[in-house]
């Protein structure tokens, strides 16, 4: 028998196969590392729930409003490992605690500060009411009494401007404090002032307070919202007594002891 010897062009492994011919083990897949960001929770996180309209609801032990301000630790956004949406959900986490945080941080701080300022406004409130009672009194006042009746309304301006005065500074820390809240929690989640003292069982629906800017933004020797309202009260009220004084023609016109 004739054998017949063909030449290979590429040498065989061991297998007998040639290395040209080996087939190509499959690559394992790779399972993506999904990293776990609980450690990374607000330290009174307790749980998420979806919610409604592909959003979600975190829940917290309750804040004393004591705590620092909720912000995501840095490091997690150096972690390599976590994905964009995994950041996002920290995020979301993050801003939720922040606004209880500061919610219960106005509480906590304007409390003491309602109790304060309930009393300075029946003060204001119980001199404002006097201020116009003695203005009325004029419709009244004989002619030749009318100096007695200027002294008591002067009289009635000094406690009335007083009353005024330390409402403004009680207001104004009220002000500020709205305002950190909103800082920290955005217009959409505003505690109210008259929520807060509502619960301490305070109806501050009638209080004068306005925003911060209206008692820091000022001109020098500008009054406060509470003062210039009661000034243009009192111009009034002086301009008028002043006129029915010219037309009447009294000899003690009183434009002399009201300018």
């Amino acid at each position: 028998m004739t054998h017949t010897t063909i030449p290979l062009k590429h040498p065989l492994d061991d297998t007998g196969l040639s290395n040209q011919q080996a087939p190509a083990q499959p690559t394992p897949p790779q399972t993506p590392v999904i990293a776990d960001i609980s450690r990374y929770n607000h330290p009174l996180f307790l749980r998420r729930e979806p919610g409604r309209h592909a959003g979600a609801t975190y829940y917290f032990a309750a804040f004393t409003g004591s705590e620092p301000e909720p912000q995501a630790p840095r490091a997690a956004y150096n972690y390599k490992v976590l994905t964009w949406e995994q950041i996002c959900e920290l995020g979301r986490q993050y801003e939720a605690a922040q606004i209880l945080w500061s919610k219960a941080r106005l509480r906590r701080q304007a409390t003491p500060v309602l109790r304060k300022a309930a009393p300075l406004w029946e003060a204001w409130t119980a001199a404002k009411t006097e201020l116009e009672r003695v203005y009325t009194g004029f419709r009244q006042t004989e002619d030749g009494r009318w100096r007695a009746q200027l002294l008591r309304l002067t009289d009635a301006e000094t406690t009335a401007e007083a009353a005024a005065g330390a409402w403004d500074e009680i207001a104004r820390q009220l002000a500020q404090l709205a305002a950190a809240q909103i800082n920290a929690a955005g217009y959409d989640d505003e505690l109210r002032l008259t929520t807060v003292a509502k619960d301490l069982g305070l109806d501050a629906s009638d209080w004068h307070i306005e925003h911060i800017d209206a008692y820091t933004d000022r001109f020098w020797g500008e009054p406060t919202p509470l003062l210039e309202r009661l000034a243009q009260q009192v111009n009034a009220q002086r301009e008028r007594l002043v006129e029915v004084a010219r037309l009447a023609g009294d000899p003690e016109n009183p434009q002399h002891q009201l300018v």
